[in-house]
């Protein structure tokens, strides 16, 4: 059985501001090629992972409302911000 089509503009705004902030959180940058940008870059991706299981635990499994899930994780994305150089497309770091 299929199930009906369900766009991202019939979904109520709470649960947007979720999926947005999980989507900016994990989407980081691929790191210049020197070991302690890789380094830097697993970890911030391992400490923002942790973050979003943590908020999709509590909003899934601990009944946290969306909205303001949402507003935590932003906020703990901005504590943790990208430290390392980041990959250029131009065959190097940018």
């Amino acid at each position: 059985m299929t199930e009906p089509a369900v766009y991202l503009d019939s979904l109520p705004e709470a649960v947007v501001a979720l999926l947005r902030a999980v989507q900016q959180a994990l989407d980081i940058p691929l790191p210049d090629v020197t070991d302690g940008d890789e380094r830097a870059y697993a970890t911030l991706l391992q400490r923002r992972s942790v973050d979003v299981r943590v908020i999709l635990a509590g909003v899934l499994h601990d009944g946290h409302k969306v909205g303001l899930a949402a507003e935590s994780l932003r906020s703990w994305t901005a504590e943790r911000p990208i430290t390392y150089t980041p990959w250029a497309d131009d065959g190097g770091a940018s």
